[in-house]
């Protein structure tokens, strides 16, 4: 393709250049301009280098304020008047609630029946009036859209709609005025709104930048549909904000023309990447925001040597769920383990286990004695200790020693 008829084609698509140019000039001293810094450490791990944008650090922790606020400040005096109505994941109702809030618009979300508590509270904080209704978001917006029509609300698309997506899109002028010489952007993608409007901002600045979409492998909506597949979706995915089973219309179309390829990540590579994210940078996102690094970390050969630009989309997740991940990748990592042994049950035998472990300088964390709820023998007992030790060679080190004193142990693949 020639670049007059690369451009002849993006002149086509239903958000350009100039209306991403031209949401970039309503969202000024609005919304927040955020840092896009280029992260030594995980350079050094992956073998590129790699370049943050923090959308994370938006104040409402989410890129999806921009589209949001583009989206509100169309509204017509009517329609700020009578209110607005969204369905939403969490972070698109945020957008809309802090949004219009400012602009004195009444609104309404619809969130579906198990969303982060910290993402329907920071809503409801907000002013929106918050529903919980339906069990996916496209069963929230369903609901949404029929209540809107009867109290004559107008409903805001959470991706679907081009001034939402030129909103999102004005994140690639950012991250390209920045860093000019960047050679691919790595987006996550639930509906498809945010790669929609960077990949048109994006192709129509730099022609040969390559953009590629990820998504959980739970939930590969846009994946299916480009590449014309049939993987299944179900279950609870970490990175719920990019859960979405049915992807826009008009995102859709921009995405067919414009990325060029969608690739899916494992709850277990989004988990590494979050904890990796807070670890490393000291920054808090969510599933949907480290996706980007998880595709980095999980194909480190494709991207070897080259300048990226990851978006880490947003940074609302609940502190119990942060906990788990942090938790379990200590476990991983063999920072923290669960030991279980079969002793005799006689005085001494629980001082034999921590003596050794005292000398090894494994830290004890948890104790679990049992002699009741157990079908060893009567004269038995099933003791667990939780154990934090420096690495994986470390708890080697240590089942090696307990084994040595004749202790019967038995950890998570040993």
């Amino acid at each position: 393709m020639t670049v007059q008829t690369a451009t002849a084609s993006l002149a086509q698509l239903p958000v350009t250049l100039g209306d991403i140019e031209a949401a970039a000039a309503t969202l000024a001293g609005l919304v927040k301009c955020t840092n896009f810094d280029r992260s030594r450490t995980l350079s050094e791990i992956t073998g590129a280098s790699v370049w943050l944008k923090f959308e994370n650090l938006q104040f409402t922790a989410t890129f999806k304020e921009r589209g949001a606020l583009n989206r509100l400040a169309a509204l017509s005096a009517d329609q700020r008047q009578r209110g607005v109505i969204a369905a939403s994941a969490g972070n698109h109702a945020q957008g809309v609630a802090y949004h219009a809030a400012r602009l004195s618009i009444p609104a309404t979300i619809y969130v579906p029946v198990g969303t982060p508590t910290v993402k329907i509270e920071n809503t409801r904080r907000h002013g929106a009036t918050v529903i919980e209704g339906g069990a996916t978001l496209e069963e929230a917006a369903a609901l949404a859209t029929a209540h809107g029509r009867n109290e004559g609300l107008t409903f805001i698309h959470p991706y679907d709609d081009p001034l939402i997506i030129a909103g999102q899109g004005t994140i690639a002028l950012e991250m390209l005025a920045a860093v000019a010489d960047l050679e691919v952007l790595i987006v996550p993608i639930g509906g498809g709104g945010l790669i929609s409007g960077i990949a048109v901002a994006a192709k129509t600045l730099k022609p040969d930048i390559e953009v590629i979409g990820v998504q959980a492998a739970l939930y590969p909506s846009m994946y299916n549909l480009i590449k014309q597949q049939s993987l299944p979706m179900r279950g609870d995915t970490l990175a719920e904000g990019i859960a979405v089973k049915a992807p826009g219309r008009i995102t859709s179309e921009i995405v067919r023309e414009l990325v060029d390829d969608i690739v899916l990540v494992t709850e277990q590579d989004v988990e590494q990447a979050l904890s990796l994210l807070l670890t490393i940078e000291k920054s808090v996102t969510e599933g949907a925001g480290a996706a980007g690094l998880a595709a980095v970390l999980a194909d480190s050969k494709r991207f070897k040597g080259r300048k990226l630009g990851l978006v880490l989309s947003g940074g609302n997740i609940d502190t119990r769920l942060l906990s788990g991940v942090l938790t379990r990748q200590l476990a991983r990592e063999g920072r923290l383990s669960q030991l279980r042994f079969d002793i005799v049950d006689r005085p001494g035998q629980l001082g034999e286990v921590v003596a050794v472990l005292s000398r090894c300088g494994a830290n004890i964390v948890e104790v679990s004695h049992q002699r009741i709820f157990t079908d060893l023998p009567a004269k038995a007992v099933h003791l667990e200790i939780v154990v934090e030790t420096r690495d994986r060679a470390h708890l080697d080190a240590t089942i090696a020693a307990l084994r040595a004193a004749d202790l019967k142990v038995v950890a998570g693949g040993h």
